[in-house]
């Protein structure tokens, strides 16, 4: 018998799966084996994980003709599997930065969900996208239409990553779960960060009194490593502008890793932030926050840029974009707030 297979890392990016070949496996085709062994993979699934390179024997990559043997120790990583629910097409406006034969960048608006679900089953970034396949002239006679590779929440903007194939997907899917796509966000958070660098981890898993919420534990039974840096890009005294990178990609990492170290996310509602946690008693300071609130109705976070190695011409490209017109108000907000705040202090000081 062979050892259980256990699932290391299933996400909505990617499938991990682990197996150990009995003593006494039989020579196999490794397509053939891994079907056997993973509920709804399909032979042409499982023959474009071997094709990008996420089957591993021993470490070592392989073809799908590969023979298992006694002993092999197997590892796969699966693209984002597909949904049994058909996606009706949408003629909703998007904003798509990037687009060629294989893969498509959109600058998503705050507010968009990624893909139904969860009462949310049309008005959806992939109801938009199979309108814009049925629709380009290009695609016409073509079989492309999107595979997700990575989300954002629905109340963050800025750059997601799209495959128009199954190929493109899983040579994708295997950057994200190799930590090696290179992604930026800026958020503004509440307080003044002591340091001006640093990172953020723990294992973070579900909040045990709020399921939709994550938390940051630190016995890792209870959650998946998490690992954020930052860098401060601009204070404003009661809030502060930060780059955050992350070298791994969990759900709501950024928003509770910073709820985690007491500088939740401005107007972040979920995790506390839509309150005035900083600053003064006095009520024209209370109307100019909520003034900011009504701008951003949402948590103040970005997905800003965007680097990845291109599934067929394998060269490294890099995409980058501007703030949203709600955040750049009210980060225009803060800044005269903050300079008005140190105007008055040095008159204060005369």
């Amino acid at each position: 018998m062979d050892l259980q297979n256990t699932t290391e890392e299933i996400s909505e990016l990617y499938e991990h799966y682990h197996f150990v070949a009995d003593k006494g496996q039989g020579l196999l085709r490794i397509d053939k084996y891994l079907i056997s062994k993973i509920e709804n993979a399909s032979r042409n699934r499982i023959q474009n994980a071997a094709h990008a390179g996420n089957i591993l024997v021993n470490n070592q990559v392989v073809k799908p003709n590969y023979k298992v043997k006694p002993n092999d120790m197997i590892s796969i990583v699966l693209a984002y599997p597909p949904r049994d629910t058909e996606i009706y097409p949408e003629n909703i406006p998007i904003t798509i930065i990037y687009e060629d034969h294989d893969v498509l960048l959109v600058n998503k608006r705050p507010g968009m969900v990624v893909h139904p679900g969860h009462g949310n089953f049309t008005g959806t970034l992939m109801n938009a996208l199979v309108f814009h396949f049925q629709i380009e002239e290009h695609n016409k006679n073509s079989d492309n239409r999107p595979y997700l590779v990575h989300r954002i929440d629905k109340d963050t903007s800025g750059i997601l990553l799209v495959a128009k194939n199954e190929l493109a997907q899983s040579k994708l899917a295997k950057q994200f779960f190799d930590h090696t796509i290179d992604r930026k966000y800026v958020a503004l958070v509440w307080g003044n960060l002591v340091n001006d660098k640093g990172t953020i981890s723990g294992f973070i898993g579900r909040d045990i009194r709020d399921r939709l919420m994550m938390r940051i534990y630190e016995e890792e039974e209870k959650g998946r490593h998490a690992v954020t840096h930052y860098k401060v890009l601009e204070r404003f005294g009661y809030t502060t502008l930060v780059e955050c990178i992350l070298e791994t990609g969990r759900t709501h990492q950024i928003r509770a890793h910073f709820k985690h170290i007491g500088h939740p996310l401005f107007n972040d509602q979920l995790y506390g932030g839509d309150e005035i946690l900083k600053g003064t008693t006095f009520s024209r300071y209370k109307q100019f926050v909520h003034n900011c609130f009504k701008l951003l109705p949402r948590q103040a976070l970005h997905a800003k840029s965007l680097g990845f190695i291109h599934p067929s011409s394998q060269q490294y490209i890099y995409f980058d974009s501007e703030y949203p017109e709600d955040l750049q108000s009210v980060i225009d907000k803060w800044r005269g707030y903050s300079v008005h705040n140190e105007e008055r202090k040095m008159k204060n000081q005369d």
